[in-house]
């Protein structure tokens, strides 16, 4: 009954946004609508890569989710270049903000309340030692990748930060593919978990793929009606630009990831939790930003890859604790509390940026 009850709620607050957004009703009131929907739906996508999980594995599971999850908050971003292509070029730093808040919100929120809660239930929980290095270089690598054209950008030309943006971006994304071959192939048993009883599944295999898909579509229309307010809701609160797209949107776009690594956590699957949280900022850091640029370049008005030194900071220190936190392959409560504590100092930060 209790189960019956959630998709009930899913199904009726997601019915409601919907509602609320073609009929044009206060913004204020479709942002919280939203908001509430996103989190049931949110929690149907957490079952449902846990039900695929049990299938496919904690690494693969995880890595479905931080794909799905991402796949929202590609669709967000490319509407925003969409309108900036057609006239609002300021948007273009709200896709660079949200790349941002995406980054460090994984980091430091996602795997903050995954560690937290994960070991309040359970004293230490470890993972694979070497997939936490292979995690901590390619974090380092996010970093350079994104430090490089900002301090080289001031002497060049406009056409000049074009062919740079492209080309770091072609080179991240045939980076990042090969780690995908080289973690899931090459090196798939030396870099897996050890096995963790997964008990029985929820549905069967092919309504679990059904259902994540169902899911992330889900996810992606609600985050799409709560952009859409974002603009008139952050101007009514007296929000900045960069913080809307550095947090609020982040954290609208990471609902997904929130609620499927924090129950993995829970039930002592750690290595599943850090890949949907590291792996997704890793996915946004070597291929989505990367993607944007070269989808914008398509439609006529190329993004650059250069990012303000506040965003940069932001970065750098969340992968700085991050790396600190997750290299030697275990967890407890308190390494979750330092995370959440440099998420909630950056998030001060960021609200009080003019």
């Amino acid at each position: 009954m209790k189960k019956n009850w959630f998709y009930i709620a899913m199904l009726l607050t997601f019915a409601v946004s919907g509602a609320a957004h073609y009929t044009g009703v206060d913004s204020t009131v479709q942002f919280f609508l939203a908001g509430t929907a996103i989190i049931f739906v949110a929690g149907f996508l957490g079952r449902a890569t846990e039900s695929v999980a049990h299938y496919a594995g904690d690494r693969l599971g995880g890595f479905l989710n931080a794909t799905f999850g991402n796949a929202a908050e590609l669709i967000i971003a490319i509407i925003l270049i969409r309108d900036a292509v057609n006239g609002k070029p300021v948007l273009f730093d709200t896709v660079k903000a949200s790349i941002t808040g995406s980054i460090i919100g994984n980091l430091l929120l996602v795997l903050g309340l995954s560690v937290l809660m994960g070991g309040i239930k359970f004293k230490t929980q470890q993972y694979n030692v070497r997939m936490a290095t292979h995690s901590s270089s390619l974090m380092l690598l996010a970093v350079i990748a994104l430090f490089v054209p900002a301090m080289f950008a001031s002497n060049m030309n406009h056409e000049h930060l074009t062919i740079l943006s492209l080309t770091v971006s072609i080179i991240l994304i045939a980076a990042y593919f090969l780690w995908l071959y080289f973690s899931m192939v090459t090196h798939k048993n030396e870099l897996a978990d050890e096995a963790v009883a997964h008990g029985e599944a929820l549905w069967s295999k092919r309504t679990s793929i059904l259902y994540l898909i169902a899911a992330t579509v889900m996810v992606a229309l609600v985050s799409e009606w709560m952009v859409g307010t974002l603009e008139e809701f952050s101007h009514r609160f007296g929000m900045s630009e960069l913080f809307v797209g550095a947090f609020v949107i982040a954290i609208v776009g990471n609902a997904a990831e929130h609620s499927a690594a924090i129950m993995l956590a829970m039930k002592n699957k750690i290595g599943a939790a850090v890949e949907i949280a590291i792996g997704s900022s890793l996915q946004i850091a070597l291929f989505v930003a990367p993607v944007l640029v070269i989808v914008s370049a398509l439609m006529g008005q190329t993004m650059d890859i250069v990012f303000t030194l506040h965003e940069l900071a932001a970065i750098g220190v969340a992968v700085f604790i991050a790396s600190s936190i997750s290299k030697d392959g275990s967890t407890t409560w308190y390494e979750g509390v330092l995370l959440l504590t440099v998420y909630l100092i950056l998030g001060f930060a960021f609200f009080l940026i003019n």
